[in-house]
């Protein structure tokens, strides 16, 4: 009997596998990656056509001697790494590091780990894809050279420890913008109305938004524009000019991509975007499903594309038909509004085995695992059903020239909606009364009138930014949660209560980066290097060519910057402050927080404070000094330096200034001043510093 050895990269995967398997196959794991650039050099040589030099991973010689010895015993051997570039380019450096002949149909993929399709990549064993290798070659060699040829920069000019990414510093970029957004926004005021109506001979009365006139939606700007109003319709006639009845429907949710399955989670579940990475890998691989062993429950996680196969689509109409009746199986292609992208190869991310509910295996996983793996089968199941039917009713009312307007949505029929559903669906159903039509009688009995002021864009959230990232054409399925990840661990960014925040390290490294290295984190930029990418993976592009033209014009810049940026050096700037244990001057260190107090007489005294930086501003609540300081995760904050005697606190840096319409402490937002008062709303453009 031939013996066959199947080499996947992880040891889950591996039992997983192995079980599907006859006993004449043996199913080992490489661990991943076993060669790459070395860690200690570029690792290719712009002079001699940007040829890479690997090098076997330190660690990975035992595992690759032991590989060898299976491979000589082996008639055959299936290379089955992940369906992606990054699996392709494992494959390819086994079959260099094993010296598997190339040219032999060895190639093994499957978009998921079950015994059907596992035996049907048997027969369809193919060559390694060179196009997927070389994009793979390409993005790694380019991120390569901006991470080895920038960060000793930074090294250089700010502090060690300090890195450039070409993902990375782009998603820093965008969040700082944001962050420059908030800061510059003015709060604009605006009123809305609400009336509260009786119906005649109706219990229940009704509630009507104030829209407008005659003319058309009137927005109300002020106090006394909302006073004037009212006063006219105190005594106004109330009379209904038009009830319109209709029928709207709610599409079913596309089937999760990596990116839309990373921001429900965060939404619903609170994971963050490496937690859900980390638990969907685990349901891939393989779970030990009490009577089933070892299988996989999901399909491959990183992917672009909404396209189902049509077998998983003809199981789960069987199972919905089943369960729920043939009325809620969707009747069209759910296929057709499919995105055409470079990963469309794969499948959307669903259950492999439909009939496994999560309520049938919630004993066998973890409470995490179950949580995101109900996601995943509840928006899977909810995709392939009809649309949710709503019977919707809009009403207008006439009050002394004056519109207001109220609807409502009754639920007729749930559709995908007796699977998925969010809070939002659930605020959707409501009702008018039935016999409301242009003959009821409405009399007045309560106006409520709101002041607001518009709100700034919010805060990102990793949600929100691989929403961003992904719309701009930024990074792919698989760089959204290690980007995060990076500029969180680097203290770039703070994360607190979900919203990212740029620490003053991160506006440092922004600032350079933007100063010396635009086009790096240019967006467009960034995101036609991508599509470039994806031109190499479908070989319509040479990867060479792509590298090539990046190299130049990055060596060029680092070598200004070398030159032309100064450095930002954090000097050991002494203080009055006395350290109470040798009493010498406490100078200002930098630290991954930023600025303290510490000794000078290090190492032989290694007292250490806080630092306090002065704004030369008198606390409004207690007359001391406002200071700057930061929350634990390194977010800038303005507040009272008696704290916690004294809460005095804000996010915008305060100014001495009194708001003349209130009394209240003016902060600077951009080139503006904004009362702080939450009611108040007073802006005034900052007044111009003389020059000498």
């Amino acid at each position: 009997m031939p013996k066959y050895l199947v080499i996947v990269e992880s040891p889950a995967k591996a039992k997983t596998i192995k079980k599907f398997l006859g006993s004449n196959y043996e199913v080992l794991a490489s661990s991943g990656h076993v060669r790459d650039l070395p860690k200690s050099k570029l690792g290719f040589d712009p002079e001699n056509d940007f040829e890479p030099k690997y090098i076997t991973i330190r660690g990975k010689g035992d595992l690759l001697a032991k590989l060898r010895k299976e491979v000589k015993k082996a008639d055959k051997v299936y290379l089955a790494t992940d369906p992606d570039r990054e699996g392709e380019a494992i494959s390819w450096h086994l079959a260099a590091a094993l010296k598997l002949d190339d040219t032999l149909s060895n190639r093994i993929t499957f978009n998921e780990i079950t015994k059907n399709a596992v035996k049907n990549s048997l027969k369809q064993a193919r060559t390694i894809d060179m196009n997927l290798v070389n994009s793979q070659q390409a993005r790694r060699m380019l991120d390569r050279m901006v991470g080895y040829r920038i960060s000793p920069l930074l090294w250089e000019k700010v502090k060690r420890g300090l890195s450039a990414g070409r993902v990375q510093s782009v998603a820093l970029r965008i969040i700082c913008d944001r962050e420059e957004e908030i800061n510059a926004f003015i709060p604009k005021e605006y009123w809305t109305l609400e009336t509260t109506l009786k119906i005649a001979g109706e219990k229940k009365p009704l509630v009507a938004k104030f829209y407008g006139d005659e003319k058309g939606k009137l927005e109300i700007e002020s106090e006394e524009q909302m006073n004037e109003i009212i006063k006219k319709l105190e005594n106004a006639t109330y009379s209904v000019t038009d009830v319109k009845k209709g029928e709207r429907i709610k599409k079913a949710p596309l089937p999760f991509t990596t990116s839309t399955m990373q921001q429900e989670a965060a939404k619903v579940l609170n994971y963050s975007t490496q937690k859900t990475m980390r638990i969907a890998q685990q349901l891939y691989e393989g779970v030990d499903v009490k009577g089933h062993g070892t299988i996989g429950l999901i399909s491959y996680l990183r992917t672009d594309s909404t396209r189902i196969s049509d077998e998983a689509d003809a199981s789960a109409k069987d199972f919905i038909k089943e369960q729920y009746s043939e009325t809620y199986v969707a009747a069209e292609d759910m296929n057709k509004n499919s995105k055409k992208k470079i990963q469309d190869a794969h499948e959307a991310i669903r259950p492999t085995y439909v009939e496994m509910t999560p309520t049938i295996i919630k004993e066998s996983l973890s409470r995490d695992q179950f949580r995101l793996y109900q996601l995943i089968w509840k928006r899977f199941i909810a995709s392939r059903m009809q649309p949710a039917k709503y019977e919707t009713t809009s009403v207008k009312i006439a009050a002394n020239g004056y519109r207001f307007t109220t609807s409502a949505s009754k639920l007729v029929f749930d559709g995908f909606l007796s699977v998925y559903s969010t809070e939002e669906d659930k605020e959707e159903n409501n009702s008018l009364s039935k016999s409301l039509d242009a003959e009821s009688k409405l009399s007045l009995e309560t106006m409520d009138s709101k002041q607001h002021f518009t709100q700034p864009p919010a805060h990102f959230t990793e949600a929100s930014l691989v929403k961003t990232l992904e719309e701009l054409g930024i990074g792919r399925p698989s760089t959204y949660a290690p980007t995060i990840t990076t500029i969180i661990a680097r203290r770039y960014v703070a994360k607190e209560n979900k919203n990212l925040y740029v620490t003053e390290l991160g506006e440092i490294v922004n600032k350079i980066m933007l100063q010396a290295f635009s086009t790096i984190v240019d967006v467009n930029f960034t995101a036609n290097l991508e599509m470039l990418l994806d031109c190499v993976e479908t070989g319509t592009v040479n990867w060479k060519t792509v590298v090539s033209n990046f190299y130049p014009d990055l060596d060029e810049a680092v070598k200004n910057a070398e030159e032309k940026l100064e450095k930002i050096k954090i000097e050991d700037e002494v203080t009055d402050v006395v350290c109470e244990e040798c009493g010498r001057n406490m100078v200002i260190k930098y630290g991954p927080h930023g600025k303290f107090l510490a000794c000078p007489g290090f190492p032989d005294c290694r007292n250490t404070k806080p630092y306090l930086e002065k704004i030369g501003v008198n606390c409004p609540k207690c007359g001391k000094e406002v200071v700057i300081r930061k929350t634990k995760k390194g977010r800038k904050y303005y507040g009272c330096e008696s704290n916690p005697e004294c809460d005095f606190m804000t996010w915008q840096k305060p100014t001495n200034e009194k708001c003349p319409k209130c009394d209240n402490v003016m902060v600077e937002r951009g080139n503006n001043l904004v009362c702080l008062g939450e009611t108040c709303g007073f802006t005034k453009q900052k007044e111009k510093k003389k020059e000498d």
